[in-house]
């Protein structure tokens, strides 16, 4: 097991503006329903909106929330989810996986299709990308869970493949098949995860640096904030000086 490393997956930066909350909670609903659309209505009976209600949990999501999200796929008026994969390169050949739920297929093709055009990137075909990363499972905790050797610990004993920690928090990796069993494990020995979920995980980093920093992470700005993308993920390595360029 590697120690850890500097790669964040997109979605867990620094800086997550609280402006942003009704639409994360608005994308984590989403997901509970079609979770609960896909299977039994019950949390204990089906994996996936275990995992979807866990998430809204730890991001503070108010119970009736939840509530209304799982009543919702037994509702006649429920609207029907389709899940679509989209892969493309951003400034710099930085690759991005951007996972949609939306009930317009059109409507979420145009709008991640236009995001890339305007912001120095193009949408490639399916598996133009994804074969440069592997499927995993990700459990992410947040720096207070405790230090790196101790999470280290926790996730070795769990059976987890690799840890990265840094200032902002710890994020382990396992296999696909072993996310539940090895998220049961840690949750005993750390307590509640911030967020576990199925992710994309990339085999290398590209580095970015110079103008096509900024551009890109207007890119993948633009494309969190589309109401029918759930989860972006890219692979680029940042140096912190050119951060600090942008933040200064």
């Amino acid at each position: 097991m590697a120690g850890h490393s500097k790669f964040k997956n997109i979605m867990h930066r620094k800086g997550r503006a609280d402006s942003a909350r009704s639409k994360l909670f608005s994308k984590l609903s989403r997901e509970i329903t079609v979770a609960a659309k896909a299977g039994l209505p019950d949390p204990a009976m089906n994996a996936r909106l275990r995992l979807a209600v866990a998430n809204a949990k730890a991001e503070s999501m108010p119970k009736d929330n939840i509530d209304r999200a799982i009543k919702k796929a037994s509702g006649g008026d429920a609207d029907t989810y389709e899940e679509i994969r989209y892969e493309g390169f951003g400034p710099g050949g930085v690759g991005l996986i951007v996972e949609a739920l939306t009930d317009n297929r059109n409507r979420a093709a145009s709008n991640v299709r236009s995001t890339f055009a305007k912001n120095g990137g193009a949408l490639g075909e399916t598996g133009s990308v994804s074969f440069m990363w592997d499927r995993m499972g990700r459990i992410v905790y947040a720096a207070t869970a405790g230090s790196e050797d101790k999470v280290m610990e926790a996730a070795i004993e769990a059976g987890a493949e690799d840890v990265e920690s840094d200032e902002d928090g710890h994020t382990i990796w396992t296999a696909f098949a072993d996310l539940s069993e090895v998220a049961q494990a840690l949750e005993a020995a750390l307590g509640a995860a911030k967020s576990t979920a199925i992710a994309w995980r990339p085999k290398a980093l590209t580095p970015v640096s110079g103008d096509a920093v900024a551009t890109l992470l207007k890119l993948i700005d633009g494309l969190e904030d589309d109401d029918d993308v759930q989860n972006v993920y890219s692979n680029e390595d940042i140096p912190p000086e050119e951060l600090e360029k942008l933040a200064g």
